[in-house]
C-alpha cells in the first residue's frame, strides 16, 4: 500500500546525484527536493536542471533501463515504483549503469548496490575495485576470509598462490574449503568457492611453491599483496619481494588467541623495520604446533580485506605506520605506532639486501620434506636457481 500524502504537504528529501550527472547539477552531489513521491522528486530535478530529464527518461517518459533509483537503501522496484512516498530526511539515490565510460551490467548494479549508495565508493569506487588486481599468499585461515570478502566486494582479479591440498584439520578455520574438498588442491578449491559466490571475479590460481626464483615475477602482476603465510621464511621472502618491487603489502599473523595486522607501503617501513631478525628456531610456535582458535583468522583476515579495500578506494586511514593487535580472550584491540628504520637492510637509506636470498638459511629453519623433494627434482632437471620457501597458510 502506498503511504498517504496530504495534498499540499511539502516533503524535504535529498537526491544523490551520480558523478556522470553532476555536470548538470552545478557539480552538486546531493540536491534537496520538496516532493511527496519519488516521481515528483525526479520531475522537480528535471525542471530545475536542463538536460537531466534526457538522462533519466526516454521519449515516452519512462525511466531508462540503465537507471536504477533507490529510497534510502531499497530499490523503488521493491517498493511502489515512482509512486513511492517520501518522508522528511529520506535520501533518493540515482544509480546509472555508467561509470567513467564503462558500463555496469544490470546484475552488477544489483550486486553492488550498497556500495554504489556509499558516497566514498559510488560508481567510480566500484569501478576501481573491479579493475584492481590483488594477490593473496596462502589459501588458508587468513586467506579464506580475505578472499571471500574481497570477492564479495567485487575486486576484479584475485591471484591465489598455495601449493598445499585441503586436509581435515583445515576445515576448523579455512572457510574457503568444504568437506568434499579434502584432498583437492587449495587453489582449485578456492577458485570454485569464489566463483560460486561471485562469477564476476577472475581468479588466477597459482599452484606453486613461492620461492626466490618466482616471487618477483609473480608479484609484478598485482597491485596489492595480501600476506597470510604461517612461517618466517615465507614472511621475510614476501616482505623483501614487495619492497624491491615497490608493492604495498597488507600483512597479518595469528597464533593461538592473538592476531596482528599492518600495512607496509613503499617508503614507509616494512616487516624488517619491525622485526629485523627472525626468532631462534623453536622460540615461536606455528599454528600447526601451538593451535589456533578457529574464528580468530576470520576476524584478522577480514581486517586484511578491509585494509585492502581502503587502499584500492583511497579512503580512510589504512594501517600504514601502525600495528593493530587483537586479543580474542580479552576482546581487546590495541594500535601501536611503527616507523621506518633508516638502517633497514631492505628499505633503509642504504640497503644491503638487494636480491632475494635463501630464507630458510636466514631463519635457521630446515626445509620441509616436500620442499627437499622438490629441490632434488629441480636439481635433476637443472632448473633450480634459489632455495624454495614454503607458503603455508595459517
Amino acid at each position: 500500500m502506498v503511504a498517504s500524502v496530504t495534498v499540499g504537504e511539502t516533503m524535504t528529501a535529498k537526491v544523490y546525484i551520480p558523478t556522470p550527472f553532476r555536470s548538470l547539477t552545478e557539480k552538486q552531489a546531493r540536491v534537496e527536493v520538496h516532493s511527496g513521491t519519488v516521481g515528483g522528486a525526479l520531475d522537480e530535478l528535471a525542471a530545475r536542471f536542463p538536460g537531466l530529464r534526457e538522462r533519466l527518461r526516454d521519449a515516452q517518459g519512462a525511466l531508462h533501463g540503465y537507471v536504477n533509483v533507490y529510497v534510502n537503501s531499497q530499490p523503488i522496484d521493491d517498493l511502489q515504483g515512482e509512486g513511492t512516498a517520501l518522508k522528511d530526511g529520506d535520501e533518493v539515490s540515482i544509480i546509472p549503469a555508467v561509470a567513467g565510460g564503462d558500463i555496469f551490467t544490470e546484475e552488477q548494479v544489483k550486486r553492488y548496490s550498497r556500495h554504489l549508495l556509499l558516497a566514498d565508493v559510488g560508481p567510480l569506487g566500484q569501478r576501481k575495485l573491479m579493475n584492481a588486481r590483488v594477490l593473496l599468499i596462502g589459501a588458508g585461515g587468513l586467506g579464506s576470509p580475505a578472499a571471500l570478502y574481497l570477492a564479495a566486494a567485487g575486486v576484479g582479479t584475485l591471484g591465489i598462490v598455495d601449493f598445499d591440498v585441503v586436509d581435515h584439520s583445515n576445515l576448523q578455520r579455512q572457510i574457503l574449503h568444504q568437506t568434499d574438498d579434502i584432498g583437492k588442491l587449495k587453489v582449485e578449491s578456492a577458485k570454485e568457492s569464489i566463483g560460486a559466490m561471485n562469477p564476476n571475479v577472475n581468479v588466477e590460481a597459482h599452484n606453486m611453491i613461492l620461492d626466490s626464483t618466482n616471487a618477483l615475477e609473480l608479484f609484478k602482476q598485482y597491485d596489492i599483496i595480501v600476506n597470510g603465510v604461517d612461517n618466517f621464511p615465507a614472511r621475510y621472502l614476501a616482505n623483501d619481494a614487495a619492497v624491491m618491487l615497490g608493492k604495498t603489502m597488507v600483512d597479518a599473523g595469528i597464533n593461538q588467541f592473538e592476531g596482528m595486522v599492518s600495512v607496509y607501503q613503499p617508503g614507509q617501513g616494512c616487516y624488517r623495520c619491525l622485526y629485523p631478525a627472525p626468532p631462534p628456531p623453536g622460540a615461536v610456535q606455528s599454528c600447526a604446533e601451538a593451535g589456533v582458535l578457529g574464528v580468530l583468522p576470520g576476524i584478522v583476515g577480514s581486517v586484511q580485506a578491509l585494509e585492502t579495500i581502503k587502499l584500492i578506494l583511497g579512503i580512510g586511514e589504512p594501517l600504514i605506520g601502525k600495528l593493530l593487535l587483537f586479543d580474542a580472550l580479552t576482546m581487546e584491540f590495541r594500535t601501536l605506532r611503527t616507523r621506518r628504520d633508516p638502517a633497514c637492510p631492505v628499505c633503509g637509506d642504504h640497503p644491503t639486501i638487494t636480491a632475494l636470498i635463501d630464507y630458510h638459511e636466514f631463519c635457521g629453519i630446515p626445509q620441509p620434506p616436500e620442499l627437499v623433494e622438490q629441490r632434488a627434482a629441480e636439481e635433476d632437471s637443472h632448473v633450480r636457481e634459489a632455495e624454495p620457501v614454503a607458503v603455508g597458510a595459517s
